[in-house]
């Protein structure tokens, strides 16, 4: 018996978006982009999952045009001539297929895969990649204005490219979220100390953003409290230190938020049921995507990076559901079980959630 997916399946829309339905692709790194150019291969595993009827895809993290931003091998980028015309394609096979997508705008700081080749030092605000622990250099006032500079060009770029919206990477240790988190920011300048002050490099990105596409561009920000660095991290221990944070974000000119966790049921604070996502719509008033081991029997961490086993699970659709039909948020992005299964979503419409592919950490050996 199919589930009733409903609450799903309704249109939304946020300017320049107009989603078919409620359903993401959440980024993932795949590293299958020699070269840093998205090749036919790249094209078709997004246009699959358009025409598996996802409503919103949102690109794996995209290099932007700063020596620093690349810490992972194969990783597309998103400038450059070469590169625009490699995305232009993803973008048109989207489109013809019914869909929209946004590339996901990433400079990964001081976090980088040992294999990678970049040779520029790591950035970041405090010359640290954990809470005591060096790596790279503290960036000067000048290296963060190249860096505000190169988000802007990108998102610029895309918008040229025919992408529907960008997201701002600003989550899970990398370089926003490393200027966000007191672990690794002890600046002791404009940029550090105060939650407002941490929160001004992301603040200034999303402003020159905001400029480089216009007022009509949905800008999305994606945050995280965890940090690949320290799972326990917390940017906000209440939803009165939330709610600081975010509104300085939508200020800034955020249209949409992107709350990043490793589960969706579990609840951010105590005293409500309400999980990161829900929070920051009640406190915002600003549509917001949840995210978390969706539609798996493990979470983000686990199933990816520890497990062999196949993980597919239906149990928490019913939950995942409701709280849609409840409208506590707005968007949910699907991760792991998109990357096996190009038509996971339709095949749960359908009732047909024994042919679903599951994720296994095999998936990632290769563009399904």
């Amino acid at each position: 018996m199919s589930t009733d997916l409903s609450p799903l399946l309704k249109p939304f829309e946020c300017k320049s978006l107009k989603l078919r339905n409620r359903v993401a692709m959440a980024p993932m790194t795949r590293s299958f982009s020699p070269g840093n150019v998205p090749n036919e291969a790249v094209v078709r595993y997004y246009q699959r999952r358009a025409e598996g009827e996802i409503g919103l895809i949102i690109t794996e993290g995209v290099e932007i045009n700063h020596a620093g931003a690349s810490g992972f091998p194969n990783v597309p980028k998103i400038f450059g001539e070469t590169a625009m015309a490699g995305w232009k394609r993803v973008v048109d096979a989207v489109h013809a297929a019914g869909g929209q997508i946004i590339p996901q705008l990433w400079h990964v700081g001081a976090v980088r895969q040992p294999e990678d080749e970049n040779a520029a030092p790591a950035y970041s605000p405090s010359g640290l990649f954990a809470p005591g622990k060096a790596s790279g250099v503290a960036m000067t006032k000048a290296d963060i204005d190249e860096v505000i500079a190169a988000f802007a060009e990108s998102a610029r770029q895309s918008r040229e490219a025919g992408f529907d919206g960008v997201e701002i990477h600003g989550a899970h240790g990398y370089l926003i979220d490393q200027f966000l988190w007191e672990g690794t920011n002890i600046r002791d300048d404009e940029y550090g100390g105060s939650l407002e002050n941490r929160a001004r490099f992301a603040c200034e990105v999303v402003k020159a953003v905001r400029a480089a596409v216009g007022e009509d561009f949905a800008i999305v920000f994606r945050f995280s409290q965890w940090k690949q660095q320290a799972y326990e991290a917390k940017l906000a221990e209440t939803p009165e230190q939330l709610k600081q944070l975010l509104d300085l974000l939508v200020e800034a000119g955020v249209d949409i938020f992107h709350a990043s966790t490793r589960r969706f049921w579990e609840p951010e604070f105590e005293g409500s049921h309400l999980n990161l996502a829900g929070w920051t719509q009640q406190l915002t008033g600003k549509p917001a995507i949840s995210v978390g081991s969706v539609g798996l029997t493990e979470d983000f961490i686990s199933g990816t990076f520890a497990s062999d086993k196949p993980a597919v699970e239906k149990s928490g659709i019913d939950e995942l559901v409701q709280r849609m039909a409840n409208n506590e948020f707005d968007l949910i992005a699907v991760g792991r079980a998109l990357l096996q299964d190009p038509q996971w979503l339709q095949k749960m419409r359908d009732g047909n959630e024994a042919d679903i592919q599951a994720f296994s950490k095999a998936s990632l050996k290769e563009l399904v």
